[in-house]
């Protein structure tokens, strides 16, 4: 799906969720599917990262997107029905989930792991997508194809050393897309998958390989194709798998 070409008006009259919608891949993102015709709810911690990306939404004449302050570190079910609620009441509907959010806690043996940090991680990788998807599920079975999609790592298919709390969040998602897709697949038309998004030139990325040249990096705009096919309708019927985002590389 490296290659999908997605038509210009694939996600027209959709409402699509992106959580870290202002910075990186999320930012990329948010905007690839409104310029396919999405209503995209931005959702992050950082009000003017937010706001920057819906002018640019606006600007280009696409969808006019909604903002959702919520730091994930802190949500909780009540916080996260809140989001739904507000999604319901506002556009009657929510057609598909991008888990986009994440941060890379340390790079460091297990050993020397700070268990505050590591609880930190933990929060935002992995309970917030539960606790969020959990939330939205209502919403989200009320759609005619509704499609949640978790973002993966490499470190999240074969934990490695050194990549403490973010590797064990990482395998912790690719569990849930497999047990609440299992879950789902009778019962509903939603469909959940994995992307692992590959080297790209993030921000994250930066940080967890200070020395690399971003130059030689995929961009987030080169990974959106994965994004588009499984948020849009080609996908229906697929759930339950994790894809790659690109070819592999070095870890991500």
């Amino acid at each position: 799906m490296q290659s999908y070409e997605a038509p210009d008006n694939l996600l027209t009259d959709r409402v699509l969720l992106v959580t870290g919608a202002g910075d990186g891949i999320g930012r990329v993102a948010a905007k690839t599917l409104a310029a396919h015709g999405a209503t995209v709810v931005l959702l992050g911690r950082v009000l003017g990262k937010l706001e920057a990306v819906y002018d640019e939404i606006v600007a280009a004449g696409h969808p006019t997107p909604a903002i959702l302050t919520l730091d994930l570190s802190m949500a909780g079910l009540h916080e996260c029905q809140q989001v739904a609620e507000v999604i319901e009441n506002t556009f009657g509907r929510l057609d598909g989930v991008l888990h986009n959010a994440a941060v890379l806690g340390e790079i460091t043996p297990l050993e020397m792991y700070d268990p505050d940090t590591w609880d930190f991680v933990m929060k935002i990788n992995l309970r917030a997508p539960f606790v969020l998807t959990q939330a939205l599920l209502p919403l989200l079975k009320q759609a005619a194809d509704a499609s949640v999609v978790m973002t993966s790592s490499s470190v999240g298919r074969r934990a490695r050393a050194f990549w403490g709390a973010y590797a064990i969040s990482k395998c912790g998602i690719e569990g849930m897309v497999q047990m609440l897709s299992d879950e789902l697949a009778n019962v509903s038309n939603i469909r959940v998958n994995a992307i692992n998004p590959g080297a790209t030139r993030t921000n994250m990325r930066a940080h967890a390989y200070p020395g690399e040249n971003p130059a030689t990096v995929t961009t987030p705009e080169e990974i959106m194709p994965l994004y588009l096919y499984l948020l849009g309708p080609d996908s229906v019927g697929i759930t339950g798998q994790s894809f790659d985002a690109q070819p592999p590389k070095a870890s991500a």
